[in-house]
């Protein structure tokens, strides 16, 4: 039998996870509205690492020549599966994030209303993303298949066939390879999102309490951020994220496309490729510079876009929290 102050907690808890999940989820699709014609470049920059003749010589060439050959509906390309994941993982990372914090007090006796030191933030961080890792490899998957369909080789028969949509791209993969298969580059999404989303919330904090620190002694009792605060430190946030671990990404990207831009002979039989294998072969195709492909773009984007997440869900943590 619960108490009515431990009744009152339980629903305050469900209440605060429920914010957690609407307002990363409002953040993280807006956001992605924002980036996702810089983020289909970055796949697409990351997917050529292994051909043998690169389509494209840098970002704003990728950009012109989608923008030529497939107009604004390329640019946004395979964007309902980045919406979804974009909604699923901010939603997942706050929510996480904030209770992997309550779990730390827990264990180390913290009151609640204390704030964790840098290092146990980072601890709470990097588990939410590995946390968050799990739900957005398939998304992901789907995300970066779409984005390259109208890079299909001539002599594919995949190009007599029009782009398909989110849905028909996930049944496709799963019939290929089964349930496992839709978790195919899970490493790098894995290592990209718990050492990422560890950088981003750590740096976001760090900078946000240099930012309460420097305001002056008479308005340093309210601790909420102003909205230039929260996209300032989100903007920082934003590019130690893409910085932490990029190499990771770009192989991720480079095994969810290989069925696409470099597919089997016919009669042999499929074997997934492997994260450390496909790492090698990059590197042993372009070296350092093949591992970053994408990488300019991608940290120019996450720094409004980070912003854009971190004054939307500030805003609406202060207005509705």
């Amino acid at each position: 039998m619960h108490t009515p102050d431990e009744t009152l907690a339980t629903t305050s808890s469900h209440i605060r996870a429920l914010k957690d999940i609407t307002f990363g989820s409002i953040a993280g699709m807006v956001s992605k509205v924002f980036e996702h014609p810089f983020d289909l470049t970055k796949v697409r920059l990351q997917s050529q690492v292994l051909d043998a003749s690169a389509r494209f010589t840098g970002p704003i060439d990728c950009l012109t020549k989608t923008w030529k050959n497939e107009g604004v509906k390329g640019l946004y390309r395979g964007l309902p599966a980045p919406i979804v994941g974009a909604m699923v993982e901010n939603a997942s990372l706050f929510l996480t994030y904030r209770e992997l914090q309550n779990l730390i007090r827990r264990v180390t006796h913290q009151p609640e209303s204390q704030k964790l030191p840098l290092h146990q933030l980072a601890i709470a961080a990097a588990g939410s993303g590995a946390v968050t890792s799990f739900l957005l490899t398939p998304i992901e998957l789907v995300k970066c298949k779409m984005q390259v369909q109208m890079l299909v080789t001539p002599s594919s028969s995949a190009l007599s066939h029009p782009p398909l949509g989110p849905i028909a791209v996930f049944v496709s993969a799963f019939r290929s390879t089964g349930l496992t298969g839709l978790w195919l580059g899970h490493t790098g999404t894995l290592i990209r999102e718990t050492g990422g989303t560890a950088a981003w919330f750590v740096t976001k904090e760090y900078v946000a309490s240099l930012l309460l620190a420097r305001r002056a002694p008479s308005s340093r009792e309210d601790q909420s951020l102003r909205p230039w605060e929260s996209a300032l430190s989100g903007a920082c946030a934003g590019a130690s994220f893409n910085l932490a671990l990029f190499p990771a990404d770009t192989v991720k990207s480079a095994m969810q496309t290989a069925d696409e831009l470099r597919p089997k002979l016919a009669g042999q039989r499929y074997s997934p490729p492997s994260f450390f294998g496909t790492f090698l072969e990059m590197y042993k195709a372009q070296g350092i510079r093949g591992l970053y492909a994408g990488c300019g773009i991608t940290v120019a984007r996450s720094v409004p876009s980070s912003a854009i997440i971190f004054l939307i869900f500030d805003g609406l943590t202060k207005h509705f929290g």
